[in-house]
Order: structure tokens, then C-alpha cells, then sequence
């Protein structure tokens, strides 16, 4: 298939899964390599709140003892889903199913969330499970921990179809189907519920002690498996890593005559150019606590560093999602793309507004195949990288105090073609969750008022390794950016301290393009023009007027402050590297001085 046929269908899933399920889209990115052609990766994350105790118990725990019952609700099993978590860990050729992907049903889906949490308050369920990967076999094989075992009677699962042998209805995989712990004596009041709300819930089994996961179909055993051997049976696999840095002479770089041009090229780059076409087609709105959306500015047309919802309407307090992704800095090294993806993520939620001491991160690892063999040669090496990543992501979640909540993992993006092997680049990419006190308080991308100084938190250096700016002019030398952590955290805290104060109209973000791509999104988005000067910028390496646009070095921030406060922001800013770089005009122009003046 055509490249842009996928990336329509991706939009449209999108699209389908977000608007009909009744969830704001308020945050993403979207990012082009031609080594995704084999694998293209799609991330859809959602979060929700959850009451610390319901019923007076911990509302995180989970409860399931021998004789509760086991029941699946939401759609029905299909053949739709079956491998899918497989699917998604192997490498890909041809001849790979149709059959592993899910068809969603998010109607269904929408109901069945309804039902469970009014179902959950009435303390009808004790525990919960979702029918990701691997279907039954997972939801009931996980639950079954609590209890020691589980008997479940494949007949009674409800199924789309007749035909599906007993391996694909206990594998089978959908979003729009759960599985829940029931207590015998509360199981009436559960189904009576469900059928009240249209939901299909069906008992298919109970919970055991009897330290075995007992599939039968009709009367007679499909699986009888011990627990502890399902669990833990699966031997811990030895790897030997073998790293090594790059190592190449960076020829002599011409600096183009029209940077002007050069800016335009950036701007209008699949990266960087504008994705409101996209954005438009999703439902930020629905639930009507969307705050900061995707796009911000005077005409709503600038891309957000951040969505804000205010998932309780009567309440001021909200919470910020973004997300940071740089996989070129993988062709450097993948420890500089982990730590640069973490910083941006974190980074994007504190421009919005968010408390720097009250955000959480969830990572999400996609990896070409890390393990040696005839078909992966550089196995060691991929899995070099892998360590690598993950010693980023342990070293700027104790340096930012940014806990790592939750994640996944894909380990096999390797698509097999004619004989020839299509691998993607090593990508993470990291979702925060922040916190703000007071959603009025939140702080978009755009330039607000005439005269208003214009600051750069942070330092500029020569860092264009798998930038924008170097991808656009096909070059793939430089040195990959840097990140600083604790010296990048004390100036978020400032910045968020600044903002508190309401000090600060506008924040944004230097990361694909650099300052220039920055500047220019802050000023469209307000409809105001700004004058900059890059004589004023604070920088280390090799002063050159492209270099100090186009340089990707993380841990920067371009921030107008109101009229008058410039003194107060420069105090409170005293610590961190930053600069005043020039001012808001009426002209509707991006004015960039250089170096040369």
C-alpha cells in the first residue's frame, strides 16, 4: 500500500476510536522517516481519574478469591485480534495475517465503560482486566494469580460467528472487551445491571486455588496448564550487548546564502509544516474540559506544546498531556535520543503550565530486533542501544524527579520484502502527565501584545546531529544534542514559579527547527510579528548564523513576558542560562538579525 493510503488510515482510526468513544484528542505528533515504510508505528495513549478509595477500599486493588466468579463483558470474540500481540512482536514479511489486527467497535466499547463504572460504584466487580493481549488466556491467566487458578468453559463465550476453534476464542484480542472478578452473591445484581445498559456480560468460568489454568470446551479439557509454570516458566533470556560510538571526520559545511529560504523549506517540512487537516478531524471538545487543545493562537491554528482538560468541571484543577519523540538522534546515540525525548516531554508540559514536581512520564520502547541471529547480524549492537535508552530513561527520571509509571514495549520492527529487510529506527517516545493548580493559569504557544520582551531559556551550542535542519540538506554528520537534566530542572522550576505569578505570555518550546521554527510558530499563532537578535544568544561551538537558528539543543524555551515584569522574570530566572533576544511588533513580520548584525 501506498504510504499515504496507511497514513489515511491511521487518521481515520484515530478518528473512529476517539471521536465515537467520547475521548478528547488534545495532544500528539506526527513523524516521517523513510525507514518506517516496512513498520509504521502508531501510539494512542488515553488516561482517565480514578477515586483514591471506592466503597472505603483502595480503588487500585484488586480482590479475587477461589469461587468468584470469572466473567467477560463488552463484544463479542471474533477471529479478528487472534496473535496480535504476537503479530506486533515479530517481524514482518508478506505473508503476515490480516487476522492479528483488531476490528474495534467503539460504541460498544463506550457503553461498556459506562456500565463498568457504575457498575464498579455499586462494588458489583472486586477486580479487572482488559482483553488486550492475548484475549481470555491473559485477562483470566492474570487474574487467576489472586486466586491461585481458574476453570474456564470456552462454550459459553459469546462470539460474533460460529466456526472459531477453542484456541482463537481464548486468544482472541479487542479493546471493547473486559474481564471481571464477581462474587457469586453479587453476580444477579452485575448481569441484571448489564442488561439494563445493553451490555453483554457472560460468565465464563470462576476462580480457583487449585494452582492450574483449566480451559475446557465443551466438557472436555483444552488447556490444563500450572500456574506458576505459565507465569514464570518462561526461562530469562542471556544477551550480550556490544556498543560502539560513532566515529567519522565532519567534512566542512557551506552555510547557505538565503537563510530566509532555508526557513521557508523548514517550515513547509512533513515534520514541522502545519497538521491542522488532522487535527480538525478529532473531537478535542467532547466532555467539554478541554482547556488547551491542540492547536492555540489567535486564530487556533499554532501547534500546542501541551493539551490541558479539566476532567472535573466544577473544579479549577487540571491536568497537562504532551509528549516528546526524536528518533534521528537514534543514528548518534540512542542515549541522547531517550534523554532528549524524556526532556521534551517534560519540557512541553511545564511551557503549558504544569508543576514540574508533580509529573509523570510512561514510556513507550519500538525497537528494530535486539537479538543476534542469521537475519539480525548487528543483533548486539540494536541491543547495545536498547541498554543505552534505558540507561537515559533511569538517569532523567532520578535527575528530573519524574516517576515512570507505566509502558510497553515492541521488540521485532523489522518488515521482510523481495529479500530485503526494512528496519525502523530505534524510537521511544515519552507521555507525560502533569499537573496544574489552575487551568486559567495555563500558558499557550503565541506571541500576545506588541512590545512584549522576548527571552531564549537556555543554551544554544552547534548540536544539529539529526536535526530538522540537517535532515532537510541530507547530511548525517553533527554531534546529537545534550541534555543536562539537573540543570534543565532547576530552570522548569523557575519557569513554572514565573508563571505562577503571571508574569509570562506566552511559552513555546525549541525543539524540530530550532529558534527560528519556534519563533516563527509563536508568531504566526499570535498574528504578531517579533523582532531577534542572534548576537544576544547565549552559545558555545562554532558561531554561525544557521547554526544558532536551526540547532535542536535541548532544554530551550521561547518566552514573551508582559510589559514591565522583565525585571521580576530576569530575578527569578538569576540561576538558569537565558537571554533577552528582542520584542513583539505590530508589523506581522519574523525580523532575525545576525550575527554580523
Amino acid at each position: 500500500m501506498h504510504p499515504k493510503r496507511i497514513f489515511e488510515g491511521v487518521r481515520r482510526g484515530v478518528e473512529h476510536g476517539g471521536n465515537k468513544t467520547g475521548v478528547p484528542t488534545v495532544n500528539g505528533c506526527i513523524v516521517f522517516d523513510e525507514r518506517y515504510l516496512g513498520r509504521p508505528l502508531v501510539y494512542c495513549g488515553t488516561g482517565g481519574t480514578i477515586p483514591a478509595k471506592i466503597n472505603g477500599k483502595p480503588s487500585e486493588k484488586k480482590e479475587v478469591k477461589e469461587g468468584y466468579l470469572a466473567v467477560m463483558v463488552g463484544g463479542r470474540i471474533g477471529k479478528d485480534g487472534i496473535h496480535g500481540a504476537t503479530f506486533s512482536s515479530m517481524q514482518m514479511d508478506e505473508h503476515s495475517p490480516a487476522t492479528a489486527v483488531q476490528i474495534g467497535d467503539p460504541i460498544t466499547q463506550r457503553k461498556m465503560y459506562d456500565f463498568l463504572l457504575e457498575a464498579r460504584d455499586a462494588g458489583l466487580y472486586s477486580a479487572i482486566t482488559d482483553n488486550g493481549a492475548g484475549g481470555l488466556s491473559s485477562s483470566l491467566g492474570e487474574m487467576a494469580q489472586l486466586s491461585g487458578g481458574c476453570e474456564i468453559d470456552l462454550e459459553k463465550a459469546p462470539l460474533k460467528y460460529p466456526g472459531l476453534d477453542p484456541w482463537e476464542i481464548l486468544l482472541s484480542e479487542a479493546q471493547e472487551r473486559m474481564s471481571v472478578a464477581v462474587e457469586p452473591e453479587k453476580s444477579g445484581a452485575f448481569l441484571k445491571l448489564a442488561k439494563e445498559r445493553s451490555v453483554e456480560a457472560t460468565v465464563v468460568g470462576k476462580f480457583t486455588s487449585s494452582g492450574f489454568f483449566h480451559v475446557k470446551y465443551d466438557g472436555k479439557t483444552a488447556a490444563f496448564l500450572n500456574m506458576e509454570f505459565l507465569h514464570n516458566g518462561l526461562p530469562q533470556m542471556k544477551l550480550e550487548a556490544k556498543w560502539g560510538e560513532r566515529s567519522e571526520k565532519e567534512p566542512k559545511l557551506t552555510q547557505p546564502t538565503n537563510l530566509e529560504s532555508e526557513l521557508l523549506s523548514l517550515l513547509s517540512s512533513y515534520d514541522i509544516c502545519s497538521k491542522e487537516y488532522v487535527v480538525r478531524q478529532y473531537d478535542h471538545e467532547v466532555g467539554g474540559g478541554s482547556c488547551v487543545k491542540p492547536l492555540s493562537g489567535a486564530q487556533n491554528d499554532g501547534p500546542s506544546d501541551a493539551g490541558v482538560v479539566r476532567p472535573i468541571l466544577s473544579s479549577q484543577e487540571g491536568l497537562v498531556i504532551s509528549n516528546g519523540i526524536c528518533p534521528r538522534y537514534s543514528d548518534f546515540d540512542t542515549y541522547d535520543m531517550a534523554s532528549c525525548a524524556f526532556d521534551e516531554a517534560v519540557r512541553n508540559a511545564v511551557c503549558t503550565g504544569a508543576d514540574p514536581s508533580r509529573i509523570a512520564i510512561l514510556d513507550n520502547f519500538c525497537w528494530p530486533d535486539p537479538v543476534k541471529g542469521e537475519k539480525t547480524p548487528d543483533g548486539e549492537y540494536k541491543l547495545s542501544q536498547l541498554v543505552r535508552a534505558c540507561k537515559a530513561l533511569y538517569d532523567c527520571s532520578l535527575a528530573y524527579s519524574v516517576p515512570c509509571i507505566s509502558g510497553k514495549d515492541s521488540m521485532k520492527n523489522d518488515f521482510w520484502s523481495g529479500g530485503k529487510k526494512i528496519s525502523i529506527l530505534p524510537t521511544l517516545l515519552f507521555s507525560a502527565l502533569g499537573y496544574i493548580a489552575d487551568v486559567s493559569k495555563a500558558v499557550t504557544i503565541d506571541f500576545k501584545g506588541e512590545g512584549e520582551s522576548i527571552y531564549l531559556l537556555g543554551m544554544t551550542r552547534d548540536e544539529l546531529g539529526g536535526s530538522e535542519y540537517f535532515s532537510l540538506r541530507k547530511i548525517e554528520w553533527g554531534k546529537a544534542p545534550k541534555v543536562n537534566a539537573r540543570e534543565f530542572a532547576l530552570a522548569y522550576a523557575k519557569l513554572h514559579e514565573a508563571m505562577q505569578k503571571g508574569i509570562i505570555s506566552s511559552a513555546h518550546d525549541c525543539s524540530d527547527g530550532g529558534l527560528a521554527v519556534a519563533a516563527a510558530e509563536s508568531a504566526f499563532a499570535g498574528e504578531i510579528g517579533a523582532q531577534i537578535d542572534l548576537r544576544k544568544l547565549p552559545y558555545e561551538g562554532e558561531k554561525r548564523n544557521d547554526f544558532l537558528l536551526f540547532s535542536e539543543s535541548a532544554g530551550r524555551i521561547i518566552i514573551s513576558v508582559k510589559k514591565g515584569k522583565e525585571a521580576e522574570f530576569e530575578e527569578i530566572m538569576r540561576e538558569s542560562s537565558f537571554a533577552k533576544i528582542g520584542k513583539t511588533t505590530n508589523k506581522e513580520k519574523l525580523i532575525i538579525t545576525g550575527i554580523e548584525g
